[in-house]
Protein backbone atom coordinates (compact mmCIF):
# COMPACT_ATOMS: atom_id res chain seq x y z
CA UNK A 1 0.00 0.00 0.00
CA UNK A 2 1.11 3.61 -0.95
CA UNK A 3 2.23 6.13 2.13
CA UNK A 4 -1.66 7.94 3.46
CA UNK A 5 -1.21 11.36 4.55
CA UNK A 6 -3.18 11.17 7.87
CA UNK A 7 -2.51 14.68 9.06
CA UNK A 8 -0.88 17.46 7.55
CA UNK A 9 2.81 16.29 7.14
CA UNK A 10 1.96 13.55 9.15
CA UNK A 11 2.03 10.29 6.94
CA UNK A 12 1.01 6.31 7.60
CA UNK A 13 3.81 4.35 5.95
CA UNK A 14 3.13 0.93 6.85
CA UNK A 15 3.40 -2.65 5.82
CA UNK A 16 -0.16 -4.64 5.33
CA UNK A 17 0.87 -8.40 5.67
CA UNK A 18 -2.15 -9.95 4.07
CA UNK A 19 -0.67 -13.46 4.71
CA UNK A 20 0.39 -13.53 8.19
CA UNK A 21 -1.93 -15.98 10.45
CA UNK A 22 -0.24 -16.87 13.14
CA UNK A 23 0.15 -13.78 15.43
CA UNK A 24 3.68 -13.45 17.41
CA UNK A 25 3.54 -17.63 17.38
CA UNK A 26 0.39 -17.99 20.01
CA UNK A 27 -2.57 -16.32 18.67
CA UNK A 28 -4.39 -16.40 15.32
CA UNK A 29 -4.81 -13.80 12.89
CA UNK A 30 -7.58 -14.67 10.51
CA UNK A 31 -7.53 -11.33 8.72
CA UNK A 32 -3.61 -10.79 8.27
CA UNK A 33 -2.29 -7.69 10.13
CA UNK A 34 -0.37 -4.44 9.61
CA UNK A 35 2.80 -3.26 10.63
CA UNK A 36 1.93 0.54 11.22
CA UNK A 37 4.57 3.02 11.23
CA UNK A 38 4.17 6.96 10.55
CA UNK A 39 6.45 9.27 9.09
CA UNK A 40 6.56 13.91 10.11
CA UNK A 41 7.74 15.99 7.98
CA UNK A 42 8.46 18.78 9.40
CA UNK A 43 11.75 21.18 9.81
CA UNK A 44 12.81 17.67 11.57
CA UNK A 45 11.86 14.27 9.78
CA UNK A 46 11.08 11.62 13.02
CA UNK A 47 9.99 8.14 12.05
CA UNK A 48 7.78 6.79 14.64
CA UNK A 49 8.64 2.89 14.61
CA UNK A 50 9.51 0.49 12.06
CA UNK A 51 7.81 -2.73 10.44
CA UNK A 52 8.43 -6.19 10.60
CA UNK A 53 12.15 -7.03 9.22
CA UNK A 54 10.93 -9.22 6.34
CA UNK A 55 9.18 -5.33 4.78
CA UNK A 56 12.59 -3.81 5.03
CA UNK A 57 11.96 -2.84 1.15
CA UNK A 58 8.91 -1.54 1.65
CA UNK A 59 9.56 0.71 4.29
CA UNK A 60 12.74 2.48 2.41
CA UNK A 61 9.91 2.67 -0.79
CA UNK A 62 7.21 4.72 1.19
CA UNK A 63 9.51 7.33 2.78
CA UNK A 64 11.31 7.59 -0.43
CA UNK A 65 8.16 8.09 -2.14
CA UNK A 66 7.10 11.01 0.84
CA UNK A 67 10.33 12.09 1.58
CA UNK A 68 12.18 12.04 -2.03
CA UNK A 69 15.45 13.01 -1.00
CA UNK A 70 15.43 15.01 2.22
CA UNK A 71 16.56 12.56 5.22
CA UNK A 72 14.86 11.22 8.11
CA UNK A 73 16.35 13.33 10.84
CA UNK A 74 15.49 11.29 14.09
CA UNK A 75 13.50 7.57 15.09
CA UNK A 76 11.00 7.17 17.87
CA UNK A 77 10.79 4.08 18.90
CA UNK A 78 8.07 3.12 21.29
CA UNK A 79 8.60 -0.44 21.46
CA UNK A 80 11.19 -2.71 21.12
CA UNK A 81 9.45 -6.24 19.92
CA UNK A 82 10.15 -7.29 16.38
CA UNK A 83 7.13 -6.72 14.40
CA UNK A 84 7.74 -3.03 15.45
CA UNK A 85 10.98 -2.60 16.06
CA UNK A 86 12.40 -5.54 13.16
CA UNK A 87 13.76 -2.87 10.94
CA UNK A 88 15.74 -0.78 13.46
CA UNK A 89 19.19 -1.77 12.79
CA UNK A 90 18.96 -1.51 8.83
CA UNK A 91 17.30 2.15 9.53
CA UNK A 92 20.07 3.20 11.76
CA UNK A 93 22.55 1.63 8.95
CA UNK A 94 20.86 3.05 5.71
CA UNK A 95 19.34 6.69 6.97
CA UNK A 96 21.83 7.42 10.01
CA UNK A 97 19.93 9.46 11.92
CA UNK A 98 20.59 12.10 14.28
CA UNK A 99 18.89 11.09 17.12
CA UNK A 100 16.96 8.01 18.30
CA UNK A 101 14.32 8.75 21.21
CA UNK A 102 13.32 5.30 23.35
CA UNK A 103 11.98 5.16 26.73
CA UNK A 104 14.62 4.47 29.92
CA UNK A 105 13.46 0.54 29.69
CA UNK A 106 13.54 0.77 25.98
CA UNK A 107 17.14 1.93 25.97
CA UNK A 108 17.85 -1.72 28.07
CA UNK A 109 15.82 -3.57 25.65
CA UNK A 110 17.37 -1.78 22.73
CA UNK A 111 21.02 -2.77 23.83
CA UNK A 112 20.02 -6.18 24.39
CA UNK A 113 18.04 -6.88 20.85
CA UNK A 114 20.64 -4.68 18.60
CA UNK A 115 24.19 -5.01 20.87
CA UNK A 116 24.80 -1.75 19.69
CA UNK A 117 27.86 0.93 20.38
CA UNK A 118 27.53 4.07 18.67
CA UNK A 119 23.89 4.55 17.84
CA UNK A 120 23.12 8.57 18.95
CA UNK A 121 20.49 6.97 21.53
CA UNK A 122 18.03 9.44 23.85
CA UNK A 123 16.20 8.37 26.64
CA UNK A 124 13.22 10.62 26.86
CA UNK A 125 11.29 9.90 30.42
CA UNK A 126 7.64 10.84 30.94
CA UNK A 127 7.57 14.23 30.62
CA UNK A 128 9.95 15.00 28.08
CA UNK A 129 9.24 17.02 24.81
CA UNK A 130 11.19 17.24 21.37
CA UNK A 131 9.91 19.77 19.03
CA UNK A 132 10.54 19.46 15.41
CA UNK A 133 9.42 22.96 14.15
CA UNK A 134 5.29 23.35 13.94
CA UNK A 135 4.72 19.59 15.53
CA UNK A 136 6.53 18.33 18.52
CA UNK A 137 6.83 14.97 20.48
CA UNK A 138 5.51 14.34 24.08
CA UNK A 139 6.47 10.73 25.46
CA UNK A 140 4.32 8.96 27.97
CA UNK A 141 5.72 5.75 28.93
CA UNK A 142 3.23 2.91 29.39
CA UNK A 143 5.68 0.19 31.21
CA UNK A 144 4.06 -2.58 31.21
CA UNK A 145 1.49 -1.83 28.43
CA UNK A 146 2.32 -4.52 27.23
CA UNK A 147 6.37 -4.76 27.18
CA UNK A 148 8.28 -2.62 30.38
CA UNK A 149 9.79 -0.64 27.34
CA UNK A 150 6.67 0.71 25.88
CA UNK A 151 5.65 4.23 25.15
CA UNK A 152 3.42 6.54 24.15
CA UNK A 153 4.24 9.17 21.64
CA UNK A 154 1.46 12.14 21.41
CA UNK A 155 2.02 14.95 18.95
CA UNK A 156 -0.07 17.91 20.39
CA UNK A 157 -0.31 20.40 17.59
CA UNK A 158 -2.08 17.66 15.49
CA UNK A 159 -3.66 16.13 18.75
CA UNK A 160 -2.94 12.61 17.74
CA UNK A 161 -1.21 9.74 19.78
CA UNK A 162 1.04 6.76 18.51
CA UNK A 163 0.29 4.53 21.34
CA UNK A 164 1.98 1.47 19.49
CA UNK A 165 0.20 -1.69 20.55
CA UNK A 166 -2.71 -0.56 22.50
CA UNK A 167 -5.77 -0.70 20.62
CA UNK A 168 -4.19 -2.74 17.72
CA UNK A 169 -6.47 -5.48 15.78
CA UNK A 170 -4.76 -7.63 12.93
CA UNK A 171 -6.41 -6.70 10.23
CA UNK A 172 -4.91 -6.41 6.30
CA UNK A 173 -7.27 -4.21 4.71
CA UNK A 174 -6.77 -1.29 2.12
CA UNK A 175 -8.81 1.24 4.61
CA UNK A 176 -6.40 2.75 6.65
CA UNK A 177 -9.43 4.44 9.35
CA UNK A 178 -11.38 2.89 11.49
CA UNK A 179 -14.78 4.85 10.20
CA UNK A 180 -14.26 2.94 6.58
CA UNK A 181 -14.42 -0.69 7.77
CA UNK A 182 -17.24 -2.94 9.07
CA UNK A 183 -17.80 -1.74 12.86
CA UNK A 184 -18.71 -5.71 13.94
CA UNK A 185 -15.22 -6.71 11.99
CA UNK A 186 -13.47 -4.16 13.92
CA UNK A 187 -15.10 -5.00 17.42
CA UNK A 188 -14.61 -8.93 17.32
CA UNK A 189 -10.85 -7.77 16.00
CA UNK A 190 -10.41 -5.81 18.68
CA UNK A 191 -11.72 -7.82 21.51
CA UNK A 192 -9.60 -10.73 20.25
CA UNK A 193 -6.04 -8.62 20.56
CA UNK A 194 -6.97 -7.72 23.69
CA UNK A 195 -7.79 -10.80 24.83
CA UNK A 196 -5.07 -12.50 23.82
CA UNK A 197 -1.89 -9.65 23.79
CA UNK A 198 -3.24 -7.20 26.73
CA UNK A 199 -6.04 -8.47 29.01
CA UNK A 200 -2.75 -9.17 31.25
CA UNK A 201 -1.99 -5.40 31.45
CA UNK A 202 -5.91 -4.10 32.54
CA UNK A 203 -4.61 -2.35 35.65
CA UNK A 204 -2.00 -0.42 33.41
CA UNK A 205 -4.78 0.06 30.77
CA UNK A 206 -7.04 1.91 33.55
CA UNK A 207 -3.55 3.51 34.90
CA UNK A 208 -2.45 4.92 31.39
CA UNK A 209 -6.40 5.92 31.00
CA UNK A 210 -6.58 7.75 34.18
CA UNK A 211 -3.06 9.36 33.80
CA UNK A 212 -4.63 10.57 30.12
CA UNK A 213 -7.27 12.25 31.91
CA UNK A 214 -5.72 13.60 34.26
CA UNK A 215 -3.43 15.38 32.05
CA UNK A 216 -6.25 16.95 29.83
CA UNK A 217 -4.92 15.97 26.92
CA UNK A 218 -7.05 15.93 23.59
CA UNK A 219 -6.58 13.08 21.28
CA UNK A 220 -8.81 13.53 18.20
CA UNK A 221 -6.68 10.85 16.47
CA UNK A 222 -5.36 7.42 17.91
CA UNK A 223 -2.46 5.46 15.85
CA UNK A 224 -1.86 1.94 16.70
CA UNK A 225 0.97 0.43 15.51
CA UNK A 226 -1.49 -2.82 13.93
CA UNK A 227 -4.67 -2.65 12.08
CA UNK A 228 -6.97 0.39 11.78
CA UNK A 229 -6.46 4.24 13.02
CA UNK A 230 -9.11 5.65 15.02
CA UNK A 231 -10.19 9.64 14.13
CA UNK A 232 -13.38 12.00 15.32
CA UNK A 233 -16.34 9.85 17.41
CA UNK A 234 -14.24 6.54 17.31
CA UNK A 235 -11.28 8.15 19.55
CA UNK A 236 -14.06 8.16 22.26
CA UNK A 237 -15.93 4.80 21.26
CA UNK A 238 -12.41 2.77 21.14
CA UNK A 239 -11.27 4.10 24.39
CA UNK A 240 -14.87 3.14 26.40
CA UNK A 241 -14.13 0.14 24.82
CA UNK A 242 -10.90 -0.18 26.67
CA UNK A 243 -12.04 0.67 29.84
CA UNK A 244 -14.70 -1.91 29.42
CA UNK A 245 -12.10 -4.79 28.48
CA UNK A 246 -9.72 -3.66 31.41
CA UNK A 247 -12.54 -3.61 33.89
CA UNK A 248 -13.23 -7.47 33.06
CA UNK A 249 -16.80 -7.22 34.31
CA UNK A 250 -18.37 -10.05 33.69
CA UNK A 251 -21.45 -10.59 31.18
CA UNK A 252 -24.27 -13.47 31.56
CA UNK A 253 -22.32 -16.29 30.10
CA UNK A 254 -20.31 -19.65 30.37
CA UNK A 255 -17.66 -20.68 28.22
CA UNK A 256 -17.22 -24.36 28.72
CA UNK A 257 -13.81 -25.95 27.13
CA UNK A 258 -13.01 -29.79 26.93
CA UNK A 259 -11.28 -32.45 25.30
CA UNK A 260 -12.49 -36.03 25.46
CA UNK A 261 -11.28 -39.59 24.07
CA UNK A 262 -14.10 -40.97 23.65
CA UNK A 263 -17.04 -38.64 24.12
CA UNK A 264 -18.13 -39.15 27.33
CA UNK A 265 -16.53 -35.66 28.76
CA UNK A 266 -18.36 -34.19 25.71
CA UNK A 267 -21.87 -35.39 26.54
CA UNK A 268 -20.74 -34.29 29.83
CA UNK A 269 -20.27 -30.79 29.14
CA UNK A 270 -23.53 -30.45 26.72
CA UNK A 271 -25.66 -31.86 29.83
CA UNK A 272 -23.82 -28.92 31.88
CA UNK A 273 -24.62 -26.35 28.55
CA UNK A 274 -28.50 -27.59 29.14
CA UNK A 275 -28.65 -26.29 32.73
CA UNK A 276 -26.63 -23.00 31.95
CA UNK A 277 -29.13 -22.63 29.59
CA UNK A 278 -32.26 -23.82 31.26
CA UNK A 279 -30.92 -20.63 33.82
CA UNK A 280 -30.70 -18.69 31.26
CA UNK A 281 -27.42 -17.84 30.65
CA UNK A 282 -25.73 -17.98 27.37
CA UNK A 283 -23.26 -20.59 26.87
CA UNK A 284 -20.56 -21.49 24.25
CA UNK A 285 -19.13 -25.06 24.05
CA UNK A 286 -15.77 -25.34 22.52
CA UNK A 287 -13.61 -28.85 21.87
CA UNK A 288 -9.87 -28.08 21.90
CA UNK A 289 -9.75 -30.91 18.92
CA UNK A 290 -11.79 -28.28 16.49
CA UNK A 291 -10.78 -24.84 18.20
CA UNK A 292 -7.59 -22.55 18.63
CA UNK A 293 -6.79 -21.51 22.24
CA UNK A 294 -6.81 -17.57 21.22
CA UNK A 295 -10.22 -17.98 19.31
CA UNK A 296 -11.65 -19.71 23.22
CA UNK A 297 -9.47 -17.29 25.09
CA UNK A 298 -11.55 -14.39 23.54
CA UNK A 299 -15.01 -15.94 24.81
CA UNK A 300 -13.64 -16.32 28.02
CA UNK A 301 -12.33 -13.32 29.15
CA UNK A 302 -15.35 -11.22 29.30
CA UNK A 303 -18.02 -14.74 30.65
CA UNK A 304 -19.04 -15.26 34.15
CA UNK A 305 -18.63 -18.83 34.51
CA UNK A 306 -15.83 -21.13 33.05
CA UNK A 307 -16.04 -24.81 32.77
CA UNK A 308 -13.17 -27.10 32.19
CA UNK A 309 -13.12 -30.84 31.08
CA UNK A 310 -11.06 -33.55 30.14
CA UNK A 311 -10.94 -37.17 30.83
CA UNK A 312 -7.78 -38.59 32.93
CA UNK A 313 -4.93 -39.53 31.00
CA UNK A 314 -2.02 -41.32 32.17
CA UNK A 315 -2.63 -40.32 35.71
CA UNK A 316 -3.06 -36.90 34.40
CA UNK A 317 -5.36 -34.60 31.98
CA UNK A 318 -5.25 -34.72 27.74
CA UNK A 319 -2.33 -32.50 26.32
CA UNK A 320 -4.75 -30.03 24.54
CA UNK A 321 -6.47 -29.39 27.86
CA UNK A 322 -2.87 -28.49 29.52
CA UNK A 323 -1.78 -26.48 26.46
CA UNK A 324 -5.51 -24.22 26.84
CA UNK A 325 -5.39 -24.01 30.95
CA UNK A 326 -1.10 -23.13 30.81
CA UNK A 327 -2.21 -20.36 28.43
CA UNK A 328 -5.41 -18.88 29.87
CA UNK A 329 -3.06 -18.90 33.23
CA UNK A 330 -0.75 -16.91 31.60
CA UNK A 331 -3.20 -14.14 30.43
CA UNK A 332 -4.58 -13.88 34.41
CA UNK A 333 -8.72 -13.25 33.24
CA UNK A 334 -10.36 -12.25 36.48
CA UNK A 335 -13.79 -12.57 38.18
CA UNK A 336 -15.06 -15.66 37.14
CA UNK A 337 -16.38 -18.71 38.78
CA UNK A 338 -14.63 -22.18 37.90
CA UNK A 339 -15.82 -25.79 37.77
CA UNK A 340 -14.41 -28.90 36.56
CA UNK A 341 -15.77 -31.92 34.79
CA UNK A 342 -14.10 -35.53 33.80
CA UNK A 343 -14.59 -38.97 32.89
CA UNK A 344 -12.02 -41.75 33.95
CA UNK A 345 -11.94 -44.92 34.14
CA UNK A 346 -9.98 -46.02 36.68
CA UNK A 347 -7.28 -43.65 38.65
CA UNK A 348 -9.59 -40.46 38.05
CA UNK A 349 -7.03 -37.69 38.42
CA UNK A 350 -8.66 -35.56 36.05
CA UNK A 351 -11.08 -33.41 38.35
CA UNK A 352 -8.74 -32.80 41.05
CA UNK A 353 -5.80 -31.57 38.33
CA UNK A 354 -8.26 -29.40 36.55
CA UNK A 355 -9.92 -28.21 39.47
CA UNK A 356 -6.10 -27.03 40.98
CA UNK A 357 -5.38 -25.24 37.80
CA UNK A 358 -8.32 -23.53 38.44
CA UNK A 359 -8.08 -22.56 41.76
CA UNK A 360 -4.28 -21.29 40.62
CA UNK A 361 -6.00 -18.79 38.63
CA UNK A 362 -8.39 -17.14 41.77
CA UNK A 363 -11.39 -18.48 40.21
CA UNK A 364 -14.58 -18.98 43.00
CA UNK A 365 -14.34 -23.01 42.02
CA UNK A 366 -17.35 -25.03 42.84
CA UNK A 367 -17.83 -28.92 43.74
CA UNK A 368 -16.39 -30.82 39.98
CA UNK A 369 -18.60 -33.87 38.62
CA UNK A 370 -16.66 -36.84 37.51
CA UNK A 371 -17.84 -40.01 35.82
CA UNK A 372 -16.43 -43.73 35.34
CA UNK A 373 -16.29 -44.75 31.61
CA UNK A 374 -19.72 -43.95 30.21
CA UNK A 375 -22.32 -41.17 32.12
CA UNK A 376 -25.62 -42.36 32.49
CA UNK A 377 -28.99 -41.22 32.83
CA UNK A 378 -27.96 -40.31 36.29
CA UNK A 379 -24.23 -39.42 35.60
CA UNK A 380 -25.92 -36.77 33.12
CA UNK A 381 -28.38 -35.33 35.99
CA UNK A 382 -25.47 -34.64 37.84
CA UNK A 383 -24.13 -32.74 35.02
CA UNK A 384 -27.28 -30.92 34.30
CA UNK A 385 -27.34 -29.76 37.77
CA UNK A 386 -24.14 -28.40 38.09
CA UNK A 387 -25.26 -26.11 35.18
CA UNK A 388 -28.32 -24.75 37.30
CA UNK A 389 -25.84 -24.55 39.99
CA UNK A 390 -23.63 -22.32 38.10
CA UNK A 391 -26.14 -20.78 36.90
CA UNK A 392 -27.43 -19.37 40.10
CA UNK A 393 -24.38 -18.01 41.13
CA UNK A 394 -23.48 -16.47 37.83
CA UNK A 395 -26.77 -14.53 38.81
CA UNK A 396 -25.29 -13.58 42.04
CA UNK A 397 -21.93 -12.57 40.61
CA UNK A 398 -23.74 -10.32 38.44
CA UNK A 399 -25.83 -8.60 41.07
CA UNK A 400 -22.88 -7.50 43.47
Amino acid sequence: MKPVEIKEDIWWIGAVDWNRRSFHGYSVSPLGTTYNNYLIVDDKVALVDTVDKHFWGRLKCNVAQVLGDRKVDYFVINHLEPDHAGCLADAVEHYKPEKIYVSPMGEKAMKAHFHYKDWPVEVVPTGSTVSLGKYSLNFVETRMLHWPDSMLTYVPEAKLAFTNDAFGQNIASSERFADEYDPWVLEQSMRHYYANIVLPYSPMVIKTLDAIEDMGIEIDMICPDHGLIFRGDDVAWVIEKYREYAAQKPKNKAVIVYDSMWKSTEHMAEAVATGLADKGVSVKIYSMKADHHSIIMTEIFDAAAVVVGSPTHNNGILPLMADMLTYMKGLRPQNKIGAAIGSFGWSGECVKILTEWLEKMSMDVVDPVKQKFVPDHEGLGQCYELGLLLGDKIQEKLAE
